[in-house]
Parts: C-alpha cells; structure tokens; sequence
C-alpha cells in the first residue's frame, strides 16, 4: 500500500474568504470559500483519492476494502469500517456563529451518531482576531438564560487572542466560535451535529434570522470554567511537539528543515499528515514518492513502517492513540 493524497471539498459560505485558495495554492475564484474538507468519511462529502491504483475510490470504500491495513488494528476493532475522522480548513472571514457540540451520551441518544470533540490550530490570524471558547466562569443555567435573551453572553465567554500556531482544543459541551480574521486546521470527530447558541441576530440571503437550537444547547452545554487554549506542548521526539491528545485523536506538531525519517506508531493506527508550511517528499520503501505542499494532505497505513521525507517543512500528525495507553 502506498500513502494516499485526496480531492480538496471546497465550501462556498457568505463567511468564507480568499485566504484558503491562497493558502493552497488554488485558482481564484469569486466566490468566497469557508471551508476545505480534506479527509472525511462524512457521507455526502466523501474524499477520493486522487491518483494511484485505487485512484476515484472514496475514503469510506478504501477502509471496505483494506480494512486494519489501512486504518490500524486498534481503530479497526473500535470503529470497523468507520473513518473516525474528519479534517478539514476553516476560513472566518467574518465571527462563526457560538455553538456546541453534544457529547457522545447525547448524540447517540438524540441523533444515533458519535458526539464531536475538536481541536483547532491556527494557521493565520489577522491582527485583533481571537478565539472565544469555554466559559471564563462558572455560571447557572439561569444566568445563561438571562444572559442569552439580554445579549451579553459573550461577557461570560472566554475572548483569547489569536495567532499563527496557537492551539485551542473543544471538548463536546463547550461553547465556542472561530473569530474573524482566523485561518485554522478543525481536527474533529466525524460528526456534524452543530447546536447553534447565538448568531449575532443576523439574518441569512433571504433575510430570515438563522435558525438556534436554543433547547438542545440547554442540555448539550458545559457551565463551568474552562480555558480551552493549549499552552503546554511536551517534545516527545526531535523536532515534535504535542499538541494535543484525548482519546479519540492525538495530533503532533512535526518541525524539521533537513529532512526526517518518520517511524509509524503501527500497528494500531493511521497517521494523516497536514502540510502547515512549506513542502516535502514523501517516500516509503518499494513505493514511488508523494510530493507534499502547504495545504495538502496525506494518509500513511498502519502497515507502513516508515516514512523519509525531504526538505523543510512543518507537519501535523493525527493518528487514534490505543485505548490501552
């Protein structure tokens, strides 16, 4: 098997930007485009490999057909032939609505899937940007109420600014929203179950305020106190850093400027490789090598032993830490 590079699935949004087109390296458009789905399983927007023997099979037909090979044994036997996750790019041109995600109880309950925890890193960030994610205190249900209906939610709501490499990880029950003027990396679960708290009282093309999901945010959210920004990333090998790990993604930071030898964690799980700065070339034993620019991604199978790369680059590695650990 050979590493795998997909289609990018572009969202045109009204919030969306020119900053992904750019960032990629992609033809301009006029339309401003919010969104770059690069790995996901997420049915109706499946990535498809874009070259090599199994070039035009979707992500979900590729773990039918190589299973724990692909995926690793440790994800095959949690998840069978379910990619856990999805990655994609986010553009803010202007605030994202304040949401929640529900966790995995809710979501199985209410909607039959898998809850969403998530990750965030920043990729670019205009100056002033920030981050609003976790209540900066802890307050009541009641509060919360009062503070919805008048308006000032987001005085109870942390505020942090935003810069190129910052870290914000979203436990599912967080309230949060991606500010404008940010650029990020999402590394989530694959669930699309978004409960919007508050838009701003915009309305949508038509003029009609956008729907809230004012009940289900109710039981979805988290009250406490939570700063969801990372500041501590431990080194656990030349030139990587982690940034963060829960137990269904762990994502590292891989910085090198004279090529590495990537050891894979096989046989329990993948590793997707996001090319955040810079480019490389992949190779693998027996296999011809992938070239790998800013923007793009790659899939390495767990029976993949190892990875050289060449030149200069900066990397985020995702794989699903065992259940074991």
């Amino acid at each position: 098997m050979n590493i795998y590079k997909f289609n990018s699935i572009l969202k045109p949004v009204l919030w969306g930007g020119d900053k992904l087109v750019r960032f990629k390296h992609l033809p301009a458009t006029d339309e401003p485009i919010g969104e770059s789905w690069e790995l996901s399983a997420f049915p109706g927007r499946e990535s498809v490999v874009t070259d090599g023997e199994d070039r035009g099979l979707t992500l979900p037909q590729l773990v039918e057909r190589y299973g724990a090979d692909l995926v690793g044994e440790d994800v095959y036997r949690r998840y069978g032939d379910r990619f856990p996750l999805l990655i994609k790019l986010i553009d803010a041109r202007r605030d994202l609505s304040i949401q929640v995600h529900p966790d995995e109880e809710m979501a199985l309950r209410r909607h039959g899937c898998h809850g969403k925890n998530e990750m965030w890193y920043i990729l670019n960030a205009d100056d002033g940007a920030v981050i609003h994610a976790g209540f900066n205190s802890t307050i009541t249900l009641d509060e919360y109420d009062r503070k919805l209906a008048d308006g000032t939610l987001l005085d109870v709501v942390n505020a942090d600014s935003s810069h190129m490499g910052d870290v914000f990880f979203i436990p599912a029950g967080q309230i949060h929203s991606i500010g404008a003027g940010n650029m990020v990396v999402e590394i989530q679960q694959s669930s699309d179950i978004t409960y919007r708290v508050w838009d701003y009282n915009r309305r949508d093309a038509d003029g009609n305020l956008r729907q809230l999901h004012v009940q289900e945010a109710r039981e979805a959210l988290d009250f406490t106190a939570r700063d969801c920004q990372v500041h501590d990333f431990p080194c656990i090998a030349k030139g990587m850093k982690r940034l963060v790990r829960c137990p269904e993604f762990e994502v590292n930071r891989l910085d090198f400027d004279d090529g590495y030898v990537l050891e894979m964690p096989q046989p329990h799980s993948f590793v997707a490789l996001f090319c955040a700065r810079g480019a490389t070339m992949l190779s693998v034993e027996g296999m011809p090598p992938q070239e790998l620019h800013q923007g793009e991604l790659a899939l390495v199978p767990a029976v993949v032993d190892r990875v050289e790369m060449t030149a200069a680059a900066t990397l985020l590695l995702t794989t699903v830490p065992p259940l074991t650990d």
